[in-house]
């Protein structure tokens, strides 16, 4: 943890300097317990990457929001244990029980074509059809805002 604080304050220190902060991995950061269902870990570096992002917005029929997550939840974790092109995704219910987002890191927006491709993959995301509609859109990062003020 404090690698990440230093590297967050080398940034406000020169932040002028930098363009981006992106996330790389290390497979051999969790300690015993933590709450996560893959085992790398998303940490900040200091050297600009370019990042794409697809984001799925999954609009849960009324009481179908928990089996909408476990399907995408499914989805991501198949292209996890598959796809070169896979960062890391963090994917979320919202509150109103109405919706669950992915937003996942990819490597490149080609790795779209490379996932639906793979005929598993899009038997698996079309099961997202019978409990769900969805949008499913691709980003680039055009800006990357942090706190101007550190906690002290």
């Amino acid at each position: 943890m404090s690698a990440i604080n230093g590297a967050i304050t080398r940034f406000f220190t020169h932040r002028h300097e930098l363009s981006l902060i992106s996330a790389a991995y290390s497979a051999d950061r969790f300690a015993d317990g933590d709450n996560v269902t893959h085992s790398p870990k998303a940490e900040f570096q200091l050297s600009p990457q370019p990042t794409v992002f697809i984001v799925n917005v999954i609009h849960a029929h009324p009481g179908k929001q928990d089996e909408a997550f476990q399907i995408i939840q499914d989805v991501v974790h198949y292209v996890a244990e598959r796809k070169a092109g896979f960062l890391w995704s963090n994917l979320s219910k919202s509150t109103d029980g109405k919706t669950v987002v992915n937003i996942e890191a990819i490597h490149s927006a080609d790795n779209v074509d490379e996932f639906f491709s793979d005929p598993v993959f899009v038997e698996k995301f079309k099961s997202l059809d019978a409990v769900s509609k969805s949008e499913f859109h691709i980003y680039k990062v055009g800006d990357l805002v942090l706190p101007a003020l550190s906690a002290t």
